[in-house]
């Protein structure tokens, strides 16, 4: 098995999440916007409808893994894998991957772990998590500035525990671009059609938020109570 030495401790492979809570929302957005903001990574959008991408925003409570506990926000693009042909439909996103655009988080270790394990975009940032509620809550400040506020309301139970299938994770960092194998279990997960409200502010985040057209309402949102989760070594793609 292969392991990594971070800030003195050694980090096995795979690194596993035994429990969090996640909230995510999906957003349709136009595709050559969203190639503009990824066209450093050089990948491609996956288009799920002719001249629209998927933006997917989730905030995350981590709390108990291999990381320790942190709190997660993601910003991130379904993307056609490396070579493919032909585009990505709704019928087919089990072709797509997902490619990491911005993850701030609110712990130093993991900070370091996901940079040098993976190539994760981690930033530090204030993430304040309100979880105890009927509606889900993100509040994300970086630098002292608000980046958004976000709302998700959970919708109807999927029954079960769920594996999903897995999708492999792109992340670009120092001029690599790298493939992250990764898969999910999750209990308590909900959907809803719609279901998320977000509020920019002024970091320059939020203004490339703003010109991928959000606000808007959201093609879906989901929420897992507990996800218990698996990430491999990275390869360059």
């Amino acid at each position: 098995m292969a392991s990594h030495l971070i800030q003195g401790r050694t980090v096995g492979m795979p690194v596993r999440v035994r429990d969090a809570e996640v909230c995510s929302a999906f957003y349709p957005v136009r595709a050559d916007a969203a190639r503009a903001v990824i066209a450093y990574s050089g990948l491609d959008v996956a288009e799920v409808l002719p001249g629209k991408a998927v933006c997917v925003l989730l905030f995350v409570d981590y709390r108990d893994g291999d990381l320790d506990a942190y709190h997660e926000f993601g910003m991130a693009f379904l993307v056609r894998p490396p070579g493919s042909t032909g585009s990505t439909g709704l019928g087919d996103l089990r072709q797509a991957g997902v490619f990491v655009h911005w993850l701030p988080v609110d712990q130093r270790f993991t900070l370091e772990a996901g940079r040098t394990l993976w190539g994760f975009p981690k930033e530090l940032a204030d993430i304040e998590l309100r979880l105890g509620s009927p509606y889900k809550r993100c509040v994300l400040r970086k630098d002292g500035r608000l980046v958004l506020d976000m709302l998700i309301k959970p919708g109807v139970p999927v029954l079960g525990a769920t594996a999903m299938a897995p999708m492999a994770a792109y992340t670009h960092r120092d001029g690599v671009t790298r493939r992250v194998p990764w898969s999910v279990r999750a209990r308590g997960a909900r959907i809803r059609p719609g279901g998320a409200l977000i509020r920019l502010g002024n970091h320059p985040i939020a203004k490339e938020l703003s010109e991928l057209g959000l606000p808007k309402r959201a093609m879906f949102s989901t929420t897992i109570a507990h996800a218990a989760m698996s990430f491999g070594e990275a390869a360059q793609a």
